[in-house]
């Protein structure tokens, strides 16, 4: 264990306060919230440090060697799974620690397939950014990968010890998808089954991802939400409405799960009501039919049965009008 990690659990010890011996008089010993929940943060972390250390020892062990690289060398993944935002309090973090004791666990990256002497990163990107804004050399264990390699060792390395989002999932295997990988890669990426990928890519086939990236990660919003506001999305034909909520003054300063909330909000904004610009009458004043119209929606109401018939017998040679027309433009 690194002295991090012996200075995690000691630490962690301390904030537990020692057992009392039991007396029929005397109430159960009362820990505190706080040290009770340091206890579950600091095991997290030796948790996730014992993992990085255990892929470090399999790397070493395979004949991998640790390099030290120019940040700049270096490619995000073809594929990115995290949403870019503006304050990562676990970027921070890092860039504390790398400065203070260094980079402990490297990052794994493959040859860049095009530029020589250039990589590309499959995992580690915050590392890798952290690296690049410090001003120091990233370390790295170099492997030849193909494309379904990097990405199941990214998605690999995400599962267990990165806690991406419903929406971050959903893109990635949207982007994953449109990259021409199978149901089955996705799956085995994300570590998941294929419902849950269906479910996953059905949301973000439905959602712009202009819109998501909008919106950003909403590590708060979990799978019954963003089904729920794709369904939302799709039957309201909401993306003037979505636009118009990213276009606002404020939004831009809210946190991405207020965002969320903003653009539900106006998803769930009833429309106008259809303005009638136009009534069909006959010449002696006879109301036939009167016309709406609102947003894409263009909409007849009938007031004559006989005009009823009429427009029933012409509706098909009006189609074909209309194709003749447009055909060619």
């Amino acid at each position: 264990m690194s002295p991090k990690g012996r200075d995690i659990l000691k630490s962690m010890v301390g904030a537990v306060e020692p057992a009392r011996p039991e007396t029929p008089s005397a109430p159960p010993p009362h820990r505190p919230s706080g040290a009770v929940k340091a206890m579950n943060l600091s095991l997290g972390r030796l948790g996730e440090e014992a993992a990085a250390a255990r892929a470090l020892r399999e790397s070493l062990a395979s004949g991998d060697k640790v390099l030290e690289i120019d940040p700049s060398a270096v490619e995000m993944s073809f594929i990115r799974d995290r949403i870019p935002v503006d304050k990562d309090p676990e970027l921070e973090r890092l860039k504390q620690s790398i400065q203070e004791s260094g980079q402990q666990v490297p990052i794994l990256v493959r040859p860049d397939p095009i530029r020589a002497g250039h990589y590309q990163a499959a995992y580690g990107h915050r590392r890798l950014r952290a690296a690049a804004e410090i001003g120091v050399p990233v370390k790295a264990v170099v492997r030849k990968l193909t494309d379904e390699e990097l990405i199941l060792a990214q998605g690999q390395e995400n599962g267990p010890r990165v806690d991406l989002s419903f929406i971050e999932r959903a893109l990635f295997a949207r982007r994953m998808d449109e990259h021409g990988f199978s149901r089955e890669m996705i799956a085995q990426a994300l570590a998941t089954d294929k419902p849950e990928t269906s479910r996953l890519l059905q949301v973000a086939q439905t959602i712009d991802p202009e819109i998501i990236l909008a919106i950003g990660p909403a590590p708060k919003v979990g799978r019954p939400r963003w089904l729920a506001f794709a369904e939302k999305f799709r039957e309201t034909d909401g993306r003037k409405k979505v636009q118009a909520a990213i276009a606002g003054a404020a939004f831009q300063t809210l946190e991405s799960n207020s965002r969320f909330d903003v653009i539900w909000k106006a998803l769930e904004e009833k429309d106008a009501p259809q303005r009638v610009e136009q009534m069909l009458r006959t010449q002696d004043g006879g109301t036939l039919a009167s016309v709406s119209r609102s947003g894409k929606n263009f909409r007849i109401t009938v007031k004559s049965a006989a005009f009823s018939e009429f427009l029933a017998r012409r509706l098909a040679g009006l189609a074909a009008e209309f194709e003749e027309e447009n055909e060619g433009k």
